[in-house]
């Protein structure tokens, strides 16, 4: 699908915008699926200042989300009309103070990790384990090996909608399980993380053995999107799906991992709608054989083909 350029009209508006804006963007090489149509306009902001102008300018009729690694995205085949803002190099800062550590939302978990780690800061190992960046972080309170964003979390920043600036605490982030309270229409910029004293080497070797369990339990350097669903309460989510019978299931080029049932594989061949598809059916036959019904937690947007 091919959409409108929206640049035209809206270049005029935004003087002094650095970011960079691309007309119908493919969108596949941003998902770590690699499936999905374009992008109707994508915007890859300079840094904060930058961002807010944008967003100050950016008309209420014209819809816009926000993606980080892509690694939890399932992009719809005919694409995603409006804005795509990606936060990329410029939001992906680490610095350190103490026992804290502050990172930009488009820092990859495993380097804030690996960043605290040698900083002798334990606590923050978990995120080892998160194949995403710091901004899905704090919008998911994601969490892994027995750590959440939360346990960790001190304060962050963010833009309004009008472009404004907003710094939110622990309370006013309203953590859940693989959810915070904040507006959608909020976009993450930066977080500053609090851990405590700890022995680099040891912690060290607690980031070794996250990656070693993930590399024997999970279908990582595949095309997947990481976890499929969220685990209901008291139940484990990939256990539903393997008690289904779903172990190995596929829809056109999508499977079910053979190695671990949470996780839908990108065969090489499968479209947005395969992967979709397979992950509605596994729903469905979770239903029927255990009455949980299952949900989301890869994040779907976009049109279909």
């Amino acid at each position: 699908m091919t959409f409108p350029d929206l640049i035209p009209s809206l270049r005029p508006s935004m003087p002094g915008l650095r970011g960079t804006l691309e007309a119908n963007a493919p969108m596949a090489p941003l998902s770590w699926f690699r499936t999905g149509g374009p992008a109707q306009l994508l915007f890859t902001p300079v840094d904060e200042e930058d961002l807010a102008l944008f967003m100050a300018g950016l008309p209420a009729r014209i819809s816009w989300m926000v993606v980080g690694l892509g690694s939890n995205l399932l992009v719809r085949d005919g694409g995603v009309e409006g804005v795509v803002i990606r936060l990329g190099r410029g939001f992906g800062g680490i610095a350190l103070d103490g026992l804290t550590i502050t990172a930009g939302a488009g820092a990859p978990d495993v380097k804030v990790a690996r960043a605290a780690a040698e900083a002798g800061i334990r606590g923050l190992s978990f995120l080892r384990g998160i194949p995403g960046a710091i901004g899905g972080a704090l919008r998911m309170n994601g969490g892994a090996y027995g750590g959440e964003t939360k346990d960790v979390f001190v304060s962050a920043r963010a833009i309004r909608r009008d472009g404004s600036i907003a710094v939110y605490d622990a309370a006013a982030m309203g953590f859940s399980y693989r959810r915070c309270s904040v507006p959608a229409d909020v976009v993450f910029t930066q977080a500053t993380f609090r851990g405590e004293p700890g022995d680099r080497e040891a912690i060290m070797a607690e980031m070794q053995k996250i990656t070693e369990a993930r590399s024997s339990s999970q279908p990582v350097n595949t095309r997947t999107g990481g976890s499929t669903f969220k685990n209901p309460p008291g139940h484990s989510a990939w256990k539903l799906v393997d008690e289904a019978g779903c172990r190995g299931l596929t829809v056109g080029g999508a499977q079910v991992s053979p190695m671990h049932t949470n996780f839908l594989v990108n065969l090489g061949t499968a479209s947005s709608a395969d992967i979709e598809a397979l992950g509605e059916t596994v729903r469905e036959r979770v239903l029927k054989h255990s009455g949980i019904e299952l949900e989301w937690e890869i994040k779907r947007v976009g049109l279909a083909a």
